[in-house]
């Protein structure tokens, strides 16, 4: 908080109303042992005007770069209400709402947003969010083999073509309770999963199938496809989807032969903003036969003794979240601030709203594949339908020419060349929303600078 009111004399009063002699008092239970009287190399304390100073400093040092890199966060326009909204106190402070009869305001936002996020995905159930798109991935694989009873192997189809800061998380997360994650290799000329790979899988015991929808690279699955081979083969299927795509693109609920059966990925698009890596927010969504394995919170609606609507957490006993050993999920505090976030964006803008904003999307995407793509050097990897970002590859090494644009104020896109080498000199460019053609152009005429000045050198 900005400021802090409380005068000597309020300390004191405090204080003594519970019975403690001084602050320090407060935490005796931390053993000697374990105290420290100062921390080497912190600076002394700074006023209020010295200490607003310092973090403008910071915060210019910064900049205010053109951004083109995606990846997973992406920059959209974020409403003026939506944060004016978020950070009113009764919003901004509300927390555990276990006591029904005093958090109706946050019961009730959780649940819009459930209503939102399992419309948007075409599923029966959403829960209250999670902590970002990363862990949701994670906790959808958990939550595949607590719900697939009839798979005994514990094993998870992960294309390469998914996020591979995604995939990387949910190994860490998975790899201590047994979950076995087998990648699955896709086509370097159309940079897509390969149908045929599942092929030497048809028959065996597969727990499930997730398929990532646009994929890392922003290319579109054959998401009908892949979901019914894993129905063929008594996979349940996990869709990992930007939301914003689901605007125009269809909805994991109606892939295939009876849908996904769960669905995640992360809301950070609907009004969080680029906060160097987070806090994000994760959505999931399941039909309502998983609905008891799902992790995090899920707020119902009811009526009371009179017959009044009201709000109250639901289909989860408490000890979920309280309980380590019995828990379904050791996740148990929802990113509530950031779901009231994406609740007041989603509200805002409403389905036409938000189909404007992919069909922009869509456009600034195809104009900046245009523009780049006619530089000498510069070609798309891959054709097709794409959504968000596209891999363009490069005649040179990436990483020098990022440095270049960054120097004239551009974040020109993601290196990809440590992540999937065999494309060779790759990068992943993003435009969203908030990229005018304008900057577009900014953008080419810098790209062809640096590519001009490096083939001349």
């Amino acid at each position: 908080m900005p400021y802090i009111p409380h005068t000597p004399e309020d300390v004191r009063a405090m204080l003594e109303r519970i019975g403690a002699g001084a602050i320090d008092d407060l935490f005796d239970e931390i053993p000697p042992a374990l105290r420290v009287d100062a921390l080497p190399g912190v600076p002394d304390a700074l006023g209020e005007m010295e200490v607003a100073r310092l973090t403008a400093e910071r915060a210019a040092a910064d900049g205010n770069p053109l951004n083109f890199i995606g990846a997973g966060a992406y920059e959209h326009h974020i409403p003026a209400p939506v944060w004016a909204l978020v950070t009113r106190g009764e919003i901004y402070s509300a927390y555990t709402p276990y006591q029904a009869e005093a958090s109706q305001g946050t019961l009730q936002t959780m649940y819009e947003y459930q209503s939102m996020i399992a419309g948007l995905t075409a599923m029966d159930v959403s829960n209250a969010s999670l902590y970002d798109g990363a862990s949701a991935l994670a906790e959808a694989c958990l939550m595949a083999v607590r719900a697939h009873r009839r798979s005994k192997s514990a094993r998870i189809l992960m294309p390469t073509t998914v996020n591979p800061a995604w995939r990387q998380v949910t190994r860490v997360i998975t790899h201590g309770q047994g979950l076995v994650i087998e990648e699955l290799p896709y086509c370097t000329e159309e940079g897509r999963t390969i149908p045929e790979a599942l092929a030497r899988h048809a028959g065996s015991d597969v727990t499930a199938l997730v398929i990532q929808q646009p994929n890392f690279f922003g290319q579109l699955e054959d998401v009908d496809a892949l979901t019914r081979w894993a129905r063929a083969n008594g996979a349940l299927v996990i869709a990992a989807v930007n939301p914003v795509a689901l605007a125009v693109l269809q909805p994991p609920g109606a892939w295939g032969d009876g849908g996904a059966d769960i669905a995640c990925g992360d809301a950070q698009p609907f009004g969080v903003p680029l906060s160097s890596g987070g806090p994000y927010v994760g959505f999931m969504a399941c039909r309502m036969e998983h609905v008891r394995q799902m992790p995090g919170r899920i707020a119902g609606r009811t009526v009371d003794a009179e017959g009044k609507r009201g709000f109250t957490l639901t289909l989860q006993a408490r000890e979920q979240h309280i309980r380590r050993a019995k828990a379904t999920s050791n996740i148990c505090t929802n990113q509530g601030l950031l779901m009231s976030a994406a609740t007041i964006y989603l509200a805002l803008l409403g389905p036409a709203g938000l189909e404007r904003v992919a069909r922009a999307c869509l456009a600034r995407t195809r104009d900046l594949v245009d523009a780049l793509g006619k530089l000498p050097g510069v070609r798309a990897a891959f054709e097709g339908p794409r959504f968000h970002e596209a891999v363009l590859t490069l005649d040179r090494p990436v990483a020098p020419v990022l440095e270049a644009l960054a120097r004239e104020g551009i974040v020109g896109g993601f290196d990809l060349s440590r992540d999937y080498p065999e494309l060779g000199h790759a990068l992943l460019a993003c435009a969203t929303e908030t990229r005018t053609r304008a900057d577009i152009e900014t953008y080419a005429r810098a790209l062809g600078r640096e590519l001009s000045r490096a083939a001349a050198a």
